[in-house]
Formats: structure tokens, C-alpha cells, sequence
């Protein structure tokens, strides 16, 4: 296995690449090809910097550089039966790797990049960009990446802390895990939340909007507590003087703002949108897209409309596996939060920190017991 050293205060960007005879050729600390374009937070009182200066300045010390050998010998050769799950991007294993100090072994995650990704390489480096640059108990932390130019081809990997509780995805959607009880998802939700709200208005020098927010990209730790991943389709907020960022339209499916799509307008407030969709995916129990249901049904936002947080019906809409233990007023106003995200005016929806504030007031709500365990 690899070793893993606890102690390294990190490498500074090296000028020429260093050769590896066994690997290929190992990259210095990444940079794009032309500068992305400078932005700042609404709250930023300093002049504004790009993610790829911030990143050049601080990644190249926080970030570790992996061989490609050792991260081979951490997943047992990326052993199928370490594979952990698999995306657009590639594949994510368990790795396992020896601690320097501590005498012991450290579990992590490794994601390979699929080599006949198209967008593959831009995605990384967009990862690596970001994550070496954002700290917040709620963003996934990336230890390091590996990037290795070999006669087999190019390999590019990264190394982040290992979730042992996947995906807000896998616990919703998964019949292989219990029913997540309604407070966890809640909790989820709210640390979610704090973390698009970092993103947005957190970071002195940069707006970042985060552009993929979906259950599958909220990961859990041991206690269930959330972490953003995936940073690949992230990109910086709109310089000043400016409403939005122009942009080719990418994501997933069911969860782009139709502002965002039809326009090609990128704000924080296309990330308050995704956020709308999945507290309905919390309170339901269902995808935003699910063509294997009725055809009036497949689309999740069009069947929850006709049975609003206001109206009679509303509580045929919620999760049947959580067995009614929830509030019924909380419920409906997760679903009245949800609606406030998804107006069709992006300017009238709501900030992430408001949308966390009521988060927390709704988790205050005690639940009664469901009704076969009434006396």
C-alpha cells in the first residue's frame, strides 16, 4: 500500500515536470490554458482575484501531488471490489494507505478520471482549481491529485477524505438503505445549504457558483453530516458591474434553472433552483425524473403543482416511507420554501443563507407520532 504522510506542509509549484520512470511524467501544480475571468462576491471588499491565481497561490501548498504507482498500489491495482461508485468523470475507489505518524492506516478516495471522457481533463482541473482554493466544513476536502503523462496515456486523479455514507442520493433512492428519518434529512439539508452559501457569498475574493446541485453530489460522512462534491461544472460569479455569468448551458436534467437554460445566464441564483428540486425530492421520496412512472407523473415538479403546501391533497405527495413520522406543518413548509425557490424570476428567490435560517426553524418543529401508534 502507499504511504501517506500527515506531516507534508505541501510542494511548491515546480517550473519543469518530474520524471518518474516507472509512471510517466508527474505534472506540476495545475493551471488552465488562459486565465479564467476574474469575479467577486457581493461581499468581497478586496480587490478580486480568479479561482486559478487563488488556486496557484494556495493549492500548490495545500494540495498534495500522488504518484500514479503509489495510488495504484492504495486500491489494489484500482481492484473492482474497491470500486466505490462511478460517474461521468470515472470511477471512485476506496484506497487505503499508511500513516506516518500515526502508526496506522488512513482510508481515502480516489477518482479516476475515464480516459475517453471528452470533458474529462477541463472537469479535473476545474476540480483541482477549486477544491485546492475552498475550506468549509460543508465542501468535500480534496487531499491531492495525481497527474501523469505516460506512452499508455494521460492519467489524471484525485484524492479526497473518504465518505463512508455515499450519497443524500443512495439514502433517498436506494432500497439498500433504511428510510433516512426525517430530521437527518433536514440536517442534510440545512448543512447543504451553508455550503452554496459559502460558495456564494463566502469567499472574500470569488463568487463561485456551483452549477451541479443534485442528491447525488451531497455526500455523508460517518455522522451524516453533508459535504458539496464535484466541482467540475463549478464556475466563478460575474465580475462587478455585472448581473450574470455567460455560458454554454451543462448539468444534469431535472435540476438546471429554465432561466438558466433558455438564456444561457449563470447566477447563484441557478443554484437556489437545484436546491428547490431536491427539498422536493426529500419531502417525496422521488427523482426530478422518473420515466417509469406515469406519464402525468414522470416529471417531479409538474406533479407536486397540483397538490400544493396549501391544499387537501398535499400529504399525498409525501414520502410513504417515512411512515408518517414527520411534522405535517413542517412538511408544508419545506414545500412553501421549495415553491420560493423555484419562481420563475431568479431574482425573487431567496439567498442560501435565508434558505438555511428557515431550515432551522422548520427542524425545531416536534413531529407526532403517526397515526397507528396514537392511543
Amino acid at each position: 500500500m502507499g504511504c501517506f504522510a500527515f506531516t507534508s506542509a505541501g510542494k511548491k509549484k515546480q517550473k519543469e515536470p518530474r520524471k518518474r520512470p516507472a509512471s510517466g511524467t508527474e505534472s506540476p501544480a495545475p493551471t488552465s490554458s488562459g486565465g479564467e475571468t476574474k469575479s467577486k462576491a457581493s461581499s468581497a471588499s478586496t480587490p478580486t482575484r480568479s479561482i486559478q491565481e487563488l488556486s496557484e497561490e494556495r493549492g500548490a501548498q495545500r494540495l498534495r501531488v500522488f504518484g500514479l504507482e503509489e495510488l495504484g498500489s492504495a486500491t489494489n491495482g484500482f481492484s473492482r471490489a474497491l470500486k466505490v461508485g462511478e460517474g461521468g468523470f470515472g470511477s471512485v475507489y476506496r484506497a487505503f494507505f499508511r500513516s506516518a505518524g500515526a502508526g496506522g492506516r488512513v482510508v481515502l478516495a480516489v477518482k479516476r478520471l475515464n480516459q475517453r471522457s471528452l470533458q474529462g481533463h477541463k472537469q479535473w482541473l476545474a476540480e483541482v482549481q477549486f477544491l485546492g482554493v475552498l475550506e468549509h466544513p460543508n465542501l468535500v476536502r480534496l487531499i491531492g491529485y495525481c497527474a501523469v503523462d505516460s506512452e499508455e496515456g494521460k492519467h489524471r486523479l484525485l484524492v479526497y477524505e473518504f465518505m463512508p455514507n455515499k450519497t443524500l442520493d443512495d439514502h433517498l433512492f436506494s432500497r439498500a438503505h433504511p428510510p433516512l428519518p426525517w430530521r437527518t434529512r433536514l440536517q442534510v439539508m440545512i448543512g447543504a445549504a451553508r455550503g452554496l452559501d459559502y460558495l456564494h457569498q463566502g469567499v472574500q475574493e470569488v463568487q463561485v457558483i456551483y452549477r451541479d446541485f443534485k442528491a447525488s453530489n451531497v455526500l455523508l460522512d460517518a455522522d451524516f453530516k453533508p459535504k458539496l462534491s464535484d466541482f467540475g461544472l463549478a464556475r466563478e460569479g460575474p465580475t462587478e458591474g455585472r448581473t450574470h455569468v455567460s455560458t454554454a448551458v451543462v448539468g444534469t436534467q431535472g435540476y438546471a434553472a429554465p432561466d438558466y437554460i433558455e438564456t444561457g445566464h449563470l447566477t447563484v441564483k441557478s443554484d437556489v433552483w437545484g436546491f428547490g428540486v431536491v427539498l422536493y425530492e426529500i419531502l417525496t421520496g422521488r427523482r426530478s425524473v422518473e420515466r417509469s412512472r406515469p406519464a402525468d407523473e414522470q416529471k417531479l415538479l409538474g406533479w407536486v403543482r397540483r397538490h400544493p403546501p396549501d391544499g387537501d391533497s398535499f400529504r399525498s405527495i409525501m414520502d410513504p416511507r417515512l411512515g408518517g413520522r414527520y411534522p405535517a406543518g413542517a412538511a408544508r413548509d419545506v414545500a412553501r420554501l421549495a415553491d420560493r425557490c423555484l419562481v420563475k424570476n431568479p431574482k425573487e428567490r431567496p439567498g442560501m443563507a435565508e434558505v438555511a435560517e428557515e431550515l432551522e426553524r422548520v427542524l425545531k418543529m416536534e413531529a407526532a407520532p403517526p397515526a397507528a401508534a396514537r392511543g
